[in-house]
C-alpha cells in the first residue's frame, strides 16, 4: 500500500518538475526562489527537510546494507526524487522498529 501511495506521489510530481525544468531550466529553479524572503524561506525549508530525510536514508542504508550513495546524490541534484525512489525501492521490513519507524505496506499504525 505504501509503494502504491509513493508511485502515486512521483507521477505528478515528476511532470510538474519536467514543466518546471522546461519553463525556467534548472537554474531558474533556483533564481526564482531568491526573489524574495518568503520564496527563501520555502527554499530554506525544502533543503532542511531533504538533508533529514537523506540522514535517515542514510542509517536505513547501512541497516539495510544498501548502497546508500545513489539516493544521497540524487537528493542533492533532483530533491525529494531520492527519498521517494529510495523508499519505492526499499525492501519491506518485517519491523518497524528495525526500519526506523517507517511502516511497510503490511503494517498500520
Amino acid at each position: 500500500m505504501l509503494k502504491t501511495i509513493l508511485v502515486l506521489v512521483l507521477i505528478p510530481f515528476s511532470a510538474l518538475s519536467a514543466a518546471a525544468l522546461w519553463q525556467g531550466g534548472y537554474m531558474g529553479l533556483f533564481t526564482q526562489q531568491l526573489a524574495n524572503y518568503g520564496l527563501q524561506q520555502i527554499l530554506a525549508d525544502l533543503v532542511i527537510a531533504v538533508f533529514l530525510c537523506m540522514y535517515w536514508m542514510w542509517h536505513d542504508a547501512k541497516k539495510s546494507r544498501r548502497n546508500p550513495w545513489p539516493w544521497m546524490l540524487l537528493s542533492l541534484l533532483a530533491g525529494s526524487f531520492g527519498p521517494l525512489l529510495y523508499l519505492i525501492t526499499r525492501k519491506a521490513e518485517t519491523n518497524s522498529a528495525q526500519a526506523g519507524g517507517v511502516a511497510t505496506s503490511g503494517e498500520r499504525s
